[in-house]
């Protein structure tokens, strides 16, 4: 069992009630939402919801009682806001406004896990660029979502596994989580979505596809198929509105998906091969790239903060 240095304060708790879990379970079986309390303090407060996507259609009206980021990592599902729709996947953060109506949908079975990093509104509106918010009170973005990078990514990763062994610093949690949302909100870090709305659904039918079987290696043609397009227009168009080639974009869905799965201890050459990398090589060159080191380092940074 780990044991906790002096100064070390546990976070980790039962799930607590809150403003966001009472709009959730009045809008949804108890059953269907576990949300977890990982941090709360007068600056950031931090959960971990897990959804089990028994609703394939959209489901209920929910609202956010206040604006917050929410980073998705495991699974995939579909926000609906008026008429946008955003596909809530590991390489994107949502945002979601306070008193906005929104609906939710799980076109692909299996459910899923998202962070949810809420900070005090005058941190948030120091952080976030004034031409990504919207004028007036309370603070809410202009936007639905952007595309993170590989560096935020791998930090939310960390600061999640490391308040969810339930050992940390809180102001090293609290750090941590200020510099997520700075780097999630930054100009060179983050970027918009752009293209028609029919570029931007195309590419969203995309990803469902590719989401549907992250270990499957896919060819071009088989996926335009699924789409109904030709490889020559999908490859197009997806560097257009992501900004980053299709077939890097499915290598980044797996990498994320793996930065979870390291975090639960599992065999670095099984991951691999369950996310369809072709050998333990392959993917470790393919992570080392992504995020700065290899997965045995992320997993003994992991891995040491839970044994402290």
């Amino acid at each position: 069992m780990a044991r906790r240095r002096p100064g070390h304060i546990r976070f980790l708790a039962q799930p607590q009630p809150s403003a966001y879990t009472s709009v959730m379970n009045s809008l949804a079986p108890p059953a269907e939402f576990q949300i977890t309390q990982l941090l709360a303090t007068p600056t950031v407060r931090i959960r971990d919801v897990r959804c089990e996507g028994s609703r394939r259609h959209m489901g209920a009206e929910e609202r956010a009682v206040r604006t917050y980021l929410v980073y998705p990592y495991r699974g995939i599902y579909v926000r609906h806001v008026g008429v946008d729709d955003s596909v809530a996947e590991p390489n994107q953060v949502l945002y979601f406004n306070a008193g906005e109506s929104y609906r939710v949908s799980h076109p692909i079975a299996g459910g899923d896990s998202s962070f949810v990093v809420e900070p005090e509104e005058s941190i948030l509106r120091e952080l976030a660029p004034k031409e990504r918010l919207l004028d007036g009170e309370p603070l809410r973005f202009r936007i639905q979502r952007s595309r993170l990078d590989t560096r935020a990514q791998a930090l939310a990763a960390l600061l999640r596994h490391s308040l969810k062994t339930g050992v940390i610093e809180q102001l090293e949690a609290e750090s941590l989580a200020l510099t997520l949302i700075r780097r999630t909100l930054g100009p060179n870090t983050s970027r918009e979505p752009t293209g028609s709305s029919g570029h931007r659904k195309l590419v969203d039918r995309t990803k469902l596809v590719l989401s549907g079987d992250l270990s499957r290696r896919w060819a071009l043609s088989d996926i335009a198929a699924e789409v109904g397009v030709s490889p020559v227009y999908l490859t197009q168009v997806f560097q257009r509105v992501e900004g980053v080639p299709l077939y890097r974009y499915q290598l980044r869905l797996r990498l994320a998906q793996a930065l979870d799965l390291i975090g639960k201890e599992k065999d670095l050459t099984s991951i691999a091969l369950d996310l369809g990398f072709s050998n333990h090589s392959h993917f470790t060159s393919a992570f080392r790239q992504a995020y700065g080191r290899s997965p045995s380092a992320f997993k003994d940074i992991v891995l040491s903060k839970q044994g402290r």
